[in-house]
């Protein structure tokens, strides 16, 4: 393929005037930056010397993938077709507060929040005092851009049990009251989390309070931490944070040196 690929680029008139090679050239080099810029070196070099079938491997199994998750929040697995169309069967059935929440946290982690907000109501209509429905509820308006219905839900779920989903329903808190611009309380909350946790979406977004109030050395220690830290975890670790990684040096780029 990469003798095919030399001999192609030799002929110049074939390359710029042949809509399906343009195609496929342009295909090619957005794979392979997103496998550069996700530190996907492997398939980086399958992607260069296999000229077009590696590059639709790695949208396949990668990029959509990373690309529908919702970016920052961690919901259990990576759900397919064949288990909504399970799950909406159970509910046809059944029609039981739990498949209503599953379903709704399958929609969630595909990023379509509108419909995991349907389920999540379908599911506390069936039990209202459930607390992980209400939980990811209040993650789900929060995400909808309406961080005024997901505080009393997310304070309520936070106040019941603050390690709830290890953590994950007190980041979504912090994250609320900063949309609220409840920038102290929202402080006290990510100081409380990076306490018990070293998750990077929680330092990355105390830092960048701890900039908001003009103490940046504070700031340096966590984003210090966060590109530590990913440079000694595991791969599935370093994909997973890497939003947050990549956001944390680029914000101790700007920071100002130190006297």
């Amino acid at each position: 393929m990469f003798a095919s690929l030399l001999t192609l680029l030799a002929n110049w008139s074939f390359v710029f005037t042949n809509p399906v090679w343009l195609v496929m050239t342009a295909f090619q080099l957005w794979m392979l930056v997103h496998a550069i810029r996700s530190r996907e070196w492997l398939w980086a070099v399958f992607i260069f010397i296999g000229w077009g079938v590696s590059a639709f491997l790695y949208f396949i199994f990668v990029y959509r993938e990373s690309a529908s998750a919702a970016t920052g929040f961690e919901l259990p697995g990576a759900q397919s077709r064949a288990r909504i169309q399970q799950l909406q069967a159970k509910i046809h059935h059944l029609d039981n507060a739990y498949h209503h929440f599953q379903l709704g946290d399958v929609y969630f982690q595909k990023g379509k929040f509108v419909e995991a907000e349907k389920c999540y109501r379908a599911a506390m209509e069936r039990e209202p005092n459930d607390i992980d429905t209400r939980a990811h509820l209040g993650q789900c308006l929060l995400r909808l851009k309406r961080p005024a219905e997901a505080r009393p839900l997310l304070d309520a779920v936070c106040r019941e049990n603050p390690k709830h989903d290890f953590g994950y329903s007190l980041m979504a808190y912090a994250e609320t009251l900063t949309a609220l611009n409840e920038t102290d309380a929202a402080l006290n909350i990510w100081q409380r989390v990076v306490e018990h946790h070293s998750y990077p979406r929680a330092k990355v977004q105390l830092a960048e309070l701890y900039l908001a109030k003009n103490q940046p050395e504070l700031a340096r220690v966590e984003l210090n931490d966060v590109v530590t830290d990913d440079m000694h975890a595991p791969t599935f670790q370093r994909k997973r944070d890497r939003v947050w990684v990549r956001r944390a040096k680029t914000l101790r780029n700007s920071l100002p040196p130190r006297p």
